[in-house]
């Protein structure tokens, strides 16, 4: 057994180093050595400071006004104005609604923490409560990502592609719903026998600090949260986006490799043209290198978020694309790194791959749906 062990850990460190060895050979080869080095390190070194701390901002505000919005009880609200509509859009208890708002306006982890509490959880039927990874991750950072898509002054794209990924929610609970149903019936029942205590009987006793203080400690409180949430997304926007980047765009404006940021080989809009008729039809994108969002929104949408700036600087980002990657970017909201470790926490590993498969498709038809009803909003 050691020695199968030792053999395959071998295999695997010989693969790897071979596909290390020729992926960078290959850019190397086109990019010049000293250039691709170069252009690896002024690439992150610019994401750092230009988009990193441009998103760290970003989720700090938005964290302290999503603490205050809890504070002074405006989530509770929303949840209960939200509650009657989770039974016959999404098959789901109205308590349900709180985690829609609470992912929107942090992660989703957050639905996580819901899941296990016994009083939230008592309302759902077993398979209802695994169909939360999905329901959750689909509005996952939908704050930041909208706040994000308007700062490009698109407006009206970024609203559309709201009510894609909204769709797309919608698409992932109920496949994710029937998959399970259907391999595992056992699933159809209660996750706790009885309901012992009500959502608005656990809300917290009065507070005793004056409005100022109450105030004061959520901004503060908030703003911390979003300081964590922008450092949390530092190495994806680091590491993938380089990544992406390297693959996605050329040289620089004169047509030669010099080092500097945001150059690289164009693999991936070569790939993506042999098809490009795809992307066209159904995303609308008349620039191949747009196909970079998506694909990094899998495993990070703040890496994907990252991809803006250049995008911006190429003149490619329109309202069509906003639509889109405002769609795809929350319906997705990186679940590719999320899901798996989501479902394990909850002990149903077992399901990963529905989850996985319901909402790589939900995702799509969220971006698919926002393109469509983006060019009926610009015909009216």
């Amino acid at each position: 057994m050691k020695r199968l062990k030792l053999r395959r850990s071998t295999v695997e460190a010989l693969i790897f180093l071979t596909l290390l060895v020729v992926t960078f050979s290959l850019i190397g080869s086109r990019m010049g050595s000293g250039n691709m080095l170069k252009t690896i390190m002024n690439t992150a070194h610019d994401l750092l400071l230009n988009t990193v701390f441009y998103l760290m901002g970003i989720t700090v505000l938005t964290g302290a006004l999503s603490k205050l919005m809890s504070e002074f009880g405006v989530v509770t609200m929303l949840e209960r104005v939200l509650r009657p509509l989770m039974k016959p859009i999404y098959n789901l208890p109205g308590v349900a609604a709180l985690g829609a708002v609470m992912t929107f306006l942090s992660d989703n982890p957050a639905i996580i923490a819901l899941s296990k509490d016994r009083t939230f959880s008592a309302y759902f039927k077993k398979y209802q409560l695994i169909s939360l990874t999905n329901f959750g991750t689909a509005f996952g950072m939908g704050f930041v990502v909208i706040i994000t898509m308007i700062g490009y002054g698109q407006v009206t794209g970024a609203l559309v592609g709201l009510f894609g990924a909204f769709c797309g929610s919608v698409i992932s609970t109920r496949l994710m719903q029937r998959n399970t149903l259907k391999a595992y019936p056992e699933l159809d029942s209660p996750v706790l026998d009885k309901v012992t205590e009500t959502i608005e009987e656990k809300e917290e006793a009065e507070k005793k600090d004056g409005i100022f203080m109450r105030f004061l400690n959520a901004i503060l409180d908030g703003g911390k949260n979003g300081v964590e949430l922008g450092m949390q997304i530092i190495p994806g926007v680091l590491i993938i986006t380089t990544a992406v980047i390297m693959i996605t765009f050329g040289p620089g404006d004169a047509g030669v490799y010099n080092g500097s940021s945001s150059q690289g080989v164009p693999i991936l809009p070569w790939l993506a043209e042999k098809i490009h008729w795809v992307f066209e039809w159904l995303f609308g994108f008349s620039h191949m290198e747009l196909i970079a969002f998506p694909m990094t929104a899998l495993g990070a949408v703040g890496a994907a978020l990252g991809l803006l700036p250049t995008f911006n600087a190429a003149g490619i980002l329109d309202g069509n694309a906003i639509a889109v990657f405002t769609a795809i970017g929350m319906c997705w909201s990186g679940f590719l790194s999320t899901h798996t470790a989501m479902l394990d926490s909850l002990g149903y590993r077992k399901v990963i791959s529905k989850a996985i498969g319901a909402h790589a498709i939900a995702g799509l038809c969220a971006g698919i749906i926002a393109h469509f009803v983006f060019l009926l909003v610009s015909f009216i």
